[in-house]
């Protein structure tokens, strides 16, 4: 195999309009990142030297998902061909006469496509005397009105012949085009550059290459994918689609892993999610971005996880959320309606039931009993709480940051802290309890008069 340079054009202009949203198509998510960070990361498994991004007008939410990689515009959208020119300024290096020098050719609203379809790509053009152009094609159950892609006897590809002009004999093939190519740069810029748009939607169309190139006697192949893997994204209904097929792809890495999925339809995972082993995941959780579960760990059923990292052999859940800045030690649990954010519980601390902890530092083997709430926020600041370790915090407890409660310190359940507590000392605040002997007989029977007096 010959080294080439590699740049790869990104189309990312279109409009979406199907998606019924102002949010630019590319930029709607899968597995709570967006398509275009997907196609990105696909792609960068080649090590391209160059990737730039074509956007759409008005588009700076783009060149952000984009960055670092260079972004142009394309003004008027007149079609993939026309695209692809925008790009060609950028590429200094790969449209002139270097025919060492590759150019890759891909859309940002097919995220499902693996690195290893764009390896095998990758691989057949780099071949000694490799293909000048290759195209991505798959044979999908029902062909419908997609491009039918035909070859000769050779295998070459002839040309791809759109669904409307083509005969029956062509609309018989079941092998279609992808839209996805590779091909030498120099050529691929030759090519597109003769392209117009004398057809009836005034646009440049980037697969008559393959017409070209084949008329040239050019070698001209195509690299087979999975109907699953090419799927375009265009509306919310195939956004679920591949959402779907995503989540499966993350379930199956997962459980490979030494996850156990006890329902897996109804764990919805992240890409960047880090697992150790033998955990379980009940039915119903949901882990959003920058999750690290380490070895051990027991997820409890209907559980919401993000941003937060979650040491060895503990237990979440069920109904816990764990939100942002969330660091669970060794041995910590977090149980049934506990919320947690910015909130780090040391080895073997525990808040098992019905609290609040926002802005905190527990102790290691703190136990926080149920109703207990981290009073963080005054209406203008967050303010922390930090519990010792071995400290025991009573049932229904209001600690009003900042406050520090000492290891080993004891406060009483119902009490409002307002100071901090030294380390083994007991805080109780309450207010007196007044008991009035048979009060409450009397308080029913007068409430009993007043109820029939009103009927009257």
């Amino acid at each position: 195999m010959t080294k080439r340079k590699l740049a790869v054009i990104v189309l990312a202009a279109g409009q979406g309009t199907r998606m019924k949203s102002d949010l630019p198509k590319v930029l709607h998510c899968l597995a709570e990142k967006p398509m275009l960070s997907h196609v990105l990361d696909g792609v960068e498994t080649l090590s391209p030297d160059r990737i730039v991004v074509v956007v759409g007008p008005d588009a700076l939410a783009v060149e952000k998902v984009a960055a670092p990689h260079k972004t142009v515009v394309q003004v008027d959208r007149l079609g993939t061909g026309h695209a692809v020119k925008q790009a060609f300024d950028a590429l200094d290096g790969f449209c002139g006469s270097d025919d060492q020098a590759d150019i890759m050719v891909i859309f940002g609203d097919t995220p499902l496509i693996r690195p290893e379809t764009y390896q095998a790509m990758r691989a057949q053009r780099c071949e000694e005397n490799g293909p000048k152009l290759i195209g991505l094609a798959f044979r999908p159950e029902e062909a419908g009105r997609y491009g039918r892609v035909k070859q000769d006897s050779d295998g070459r590809v002839m040309g791809i012949i759109e669904h409307a002009d083509a005969t029956d004999e062509e609309r018989a093939i079941d092998l279609c085009n992808a839209g996805i190519l590779l091909g030498e740069g120099p050529t691929v810029h030759r090519l597109i550059n003769q392209l117009d748009n004398n057809n009836a939607q005034g646009e440049y169309y980037l697969p008559v290459i393959f017409d070209f190139a084949y008329a040239e006697g050019l070698d001209t192949r195509a690299v087979e994918a999975s109907e699953e893997e090419v799927m375009g994204v265009n509306s919310r209904q195939e956004l679920a689609v591949a959402e779907g097929v995503l989540q499966q792809r993350l379930r199956a890495k997962a459980m490979a892993q030494g996850v156990t999925l006890m329902d897996p339809d109804t764990t919805w995972l992240s890409t960047d999610t880090e697992f150790g082993r033998d955990i379980i995941i009940e039915p119903s959780v949901f882990i959003g971005p920058k999750v690290s579960i380490a070895d051990n760990c027991h997820i409890k059923a209907f559980s919401h996880i993000e941003g937060a990292e979650i040491g060895a052999e503990a237990a979440i859940g069920p109904y816990a959320r764990l939100r942002p800045g969330t660091v669970i030690g060794k041995g910590g649990k977090v149980g049934n309606f506990v919320e947690t954010k910015n909130a780090v519980l040391g080895e073997g601390a525990k808040a098992n039931h019905l609290s609040y902890i926002g802005d905190a530092e527990v102790g290691a083997k703190a136990n926080i009993g149920a109703g207990t709430i981290t009073c963080n926020y005054d209406g203008f600041n967050k303010w922390k709480t930090s519990i010792g370790a071995g400290a025991f915090i009573g049932s229904n407890t209001a600690l009003v940051a900042p406050v520090d409660i000492g290891a080993g310190a004891i406060v009483g359940a119902g009490s409002t802290i307002t100071k901090s507590v030294a380390d083994d000392a007991m805080a109780v605040v309450r207010g007196r309890l007044i008991d009035k002997a048979g009060a409450g007989a009397s308080f029913r029977a007068s409430r009993k008069k007043i109820k029939e007096e009103k009927k009257g």
